[in-house]
């Protein structure tokens, strides 16, 4: 007789093993035609899942994550039975649920088109309208690969095989005849997903992620509780195409990319302006902030990574080169072993604490070329790290000093919405639990401190140390995780680092791992697509152009070209023999803030026409005031 314990502490009593479907027409007629799944002592399960012991029970509806998870996984599988009606033949590999949807990956001859998404969305409606039941069984292993290669299905053979011997194998009917190879839950019925999807695009990709293997077709898709949610998705993504930063990026002339150099960014002259601007503005914050700045070298020998342990854990993604000496050096992946070496020179004492070292190192990490997209993910980027070493009693300040300082930054830079994720120790992990106990509550406090949103991630930690994930909500919705604080309790030891205490005894410091923008250029690139490419002035990596009106004032235009440029405006004279019209729209598209026209009247009552992106209107002012003007606009936001 199983007692079921529903969220709220209120207990159920049943004579028999019950299922989900019962527990929830026991709470409510209306809770169990929106159940979709359980969750039973935190696993989720089928509605059909037999409870047979006392046990904690949640109804998943549409509204939990967990519920919406699951419809969007049936909606997969119900892509890829429509895949295979549509074209037999077409061999079914894996299809996860993604962030806001789902793929799936096939093996088939012919490319998937356009017109076969519609044919593939059409018939997933006629499945779902058949309302085709859900069914799981339990295969006996060998049973199952002989099954699968029977069928054609060779790579779901091989996922079967890859699997542990002492893991359960469940396949899901939906219908009749379809099935495949699952862990499951899934909805009841196919009628359960409802008509809120929508396939997005096919793209290829290879098998298991390894470009040995053979390249497969893998369609996308969107899946949501209502059909108001699609819309308001599909206008998001519409809105995040117009906002792409690979397009704004070359309208607005600011970088590029080439083969000789995969996920390596070619700035130009006006996004270096950009990237040099940020780098002036962070500098001022940190050196306000206490902060001291170092540069390490770029090449490090392969003994220095050993000692580090990044040799074990990163080796794969390193660059390395070996010279005729036949010695190994790798290009740094990251700056945190060089920057102890710094702290390293010369004896160090407690007076010293909290030494805050930081650094805009370039970094080397090898990443797949099917990964590479734009600025968000290369293999070349600066970090803007510091190290901040420390006492274990100064970890709760430090923590707090340093989450305010992420947070004004963000500020300034127009994220108004930012959330933080704390990951807490993990199984594997180094260092005495007295050590953890005094990081996590450090870092505990300085979240709490923010009165901000947070999650947890339980035992999502570095094995090194708790950390925070500051996630930035951008101007259409979008989430980025961008800085981290970090607490290490391992590498100082293992790089030799210690410092004198009050006692004279040597110990070993606390090192904080802190990054605000985290890579430069992905900063770059979500700044772009949360702004539209329509930056602050101070900001703008192009902020006047000077319009003639006619080649007769080009030498007055030449002039307050000069004087801007003294102020150290970044700024431009368009003297081409173009239409005043044409040079406006040409230069509005590249999303200069402001153009400065000049025509007849300007010349002689010394003024200029200012005409401000976004707007029709234009205004008049004397050249002297719109310098002062101008010269407010480009103060860096500095408290």
């Amino acid at each position: 007789m199983p007692n079921i314990t529903l969220p709220d502490g209120k207990k159920l009593g049943f004579k028999n093993k019950v299922t989900g479907f019962e527990i929830a027409e026991k709470i409510s007629k209306s809770l169990a035609k929106e159940a979709l799944i359980i969750s039973v002592d935190g696993e989720l399960k089928d509605l059909s899942f037999l409870i047979q012991k006392d046990s904690s029970v949640k109804i998943i509806t549409h509204k939990d994550k967990e519920g919406l998870d699951v419809i969007r996984h049936d909606a997969a599988h119900i892509m890829a039975m429509a895949v295979q009606e549509l074209f037999p033949g077409t061999q079914v590999t894996i299809g996860p649920v993604i962030e806001n949807g789902f793929y799936y990956d096939f093996a088939r001859k012919e490319p998937f088109t356009s017109d076969d998404l519609k044919k593939i969305e059409k018939k997933m409606s006629e499945i779902i309208d058949r309302d085709v039941k859900t069914k799981r069984e339990v295969w006996e292993r060998n049973k199952a690969i002989a099954h699968f290669k029977k069928i054609g299905e060779k790579y779901k053979a091989q996922i079967i095989e890859s699997i542990p011997q002492n893991e359960e194998l469940s396949v899901y009917h939906h219908g009749d005849t379809w099935h495949d190879l699952c862990r499951g839950p899934h909805l009841p019925s196919s009628r359960k997903i409802g008509k809120a999807f929508k396939l997005t695009k096919v793209s290829g990709a290879y098998w298991r992620g390894d470009s040995n293997n053979e390249m497969l077709q893998r369609i996308y898709g969107t899946c949501w509780s209502s059909k108001k949610e699609l819309e308001n998705y599909l206008l998001r993504l519409e809105e995040a195409e117009k906002r792409d930063h690979r397009k704004l990026g070359k309208e607005m002339d600011l970088f590029h990319f080439r083969e000789e150099s995969p996920g390596a960014v070619f700035w130009h002259e006006k996004g270096w302006n950009l990237f040099q601007r940020l780098i002036e503005y962070m500098r001022l914050k940190q050196r306000n902030a206490g902060y001291k700045e170092i540069n390490t070298p770029e090449l490090l020998d392969k003994s220095l990574w050993e000692k580090s342990g990044h040799w074990d854990k990163f080796g794969d993604l390193m660059f390395t080169s070996e010279t005729p000496d036949e010695k190994i050096f790798a290009v740094k992946p990251m700056n945190c072993p060089g920057c102890i070496q710094v702290f390293n020179q010369g004896l160090k004492s407690y007076r010293d604490l909290p030494l805050k070292l930081s650094e805009f190192g370039k970094v080397h990490r090898y990443e797949p070329s099917g990964a590479l997209h734009g600025l968000l993910r290369v293999r070349a980027f600066t970090q803007d790290d510091a190290h901040i070493f420390c006492t274990e009693q100064q970890i709760t300040d430090e923590c707090i000093s340093v989450t305010k300082l992420i947070l004004d930054i963000y500020k300034d830079l127009g994220f108004k919405k930012v959330f933080l994720k704390y990951s807490d120790r993990p199984e594997k992990r180094v260092g005495n639990d007295s050590i953890w106990d005094k990081s996590e509550k450090a870092l505990l406090a300085a979240i709490k401190k923010t009165k901000l949103e947070y999650s947890v991630n339980k035992g999502e930690g570095a094995f090194y140390g708790p950390k925070i994930e500051f996630v930035l909500r951008d101007a259409i919705g979008r989430d980025w995780q961008c800085g981290t604080l970090q607490v290490d309790l391992n590498l100082p030891e293992r790089l030799g680092a210690t410092f004198v205490d009050k006692d004279g005894s040597k110990k070993v410091p606390v090192m904080l791992h802190r990054a605000l923008f985290g890579s430069l250029e992905r900063f770059i690139g979500i700044l772009i697509e949360n702004y539209a490419g329509k930056f602050p002035f101070w900001l703008s990596p192009s902020q006047v152009v000077v319009l003639p009106i006619a080649d007769e004032h080009n030498e007055y235009a030449k002039k307050i070209f000069e004087e801007l440029f003294k102020e150290g405006i970044k700024c431009e004279v368009d003297l081409r023999n173009q239409k005043i019209n044409y040079k406006i729209r040409e230069h509005s598209l590249s999303k200069v803030p402001q153009l400065f026209i000049c025509g007849s009247k300007e010349v002689k009552n010394k003024s200029v026409t200012i005409r401000k992106l976004g707007s029709e209107k234009q205004e008049t002012k004397k050249i002297k005031k719109a310098l002062e003007d101008i010269k407010l606009l480009n103060n860096l936001p500095i408290n």
